[in-house]
């Protein structure tokens, strides 16, 4: 039976959880994710788990964070002067929002503090920091 490998493109069902068991992301009543192996459009850790796997074949695999989103960094924590907000813009704690970037590509920040002078912005990935288990399913591996 074919296993998956580096350059083959597959389908997988999967379910992601933390170590308190709440899940985070899951396939499940959605078509499989469709990935190629080695491109690097998932984190290191869903990739390798899935590297051998047989069609059909479930399994669970326990990424540390470095495999996964990384450690959370404080150089990714930014304070941002209130009069460089836009005036209409209403914000709470959690409330997401995005940054623009020179190069005009988009980073996704979480507000986690308000003062009347400033507000500070997480760029740090939410599963950042946390070690993450996955539920693998290979549905299929494209010809």
């Amino acid at each position: 039976m074919a296993t998956a490998k580096q350059g083959d493109t597959v389908h997988i069902h999967y379910t992601g959880t933390l170590d308190d068991g709440s899940v985070f992301d899951s396939s499940e009543g959605r078509d499989p994710l469709t990935i190629t192996l080695g491109s690097g459009q998932v984190i290191p850790g869903f990739e390798n788990a899935a590297l051998g796997m047989e069609v059909g074949e479930t399994k669970k695999a326990r990424l540390d964070v470095d495999d996964a989103y990384g450690e959370r960094r404080d150089d990714l924590l930014l304070d941002v002067p209130r009069e460089q907000l836009p005036d209409d813009l209403e914000v709470d704690i959690g409330t997401p929002l995005q940054l623009q970037q020179e190069d005009g590509s988009a980073v996704p920040v979480t507000v986690t503090a308000l003062t009347e002078e400033s507000i500070t912005l997480d760029a740090n990935h939410p599963l950042a920091g946390q070690p993450l288990t996955f539920e693998l399913t290979l549905v299929a591996i494209q010809d």
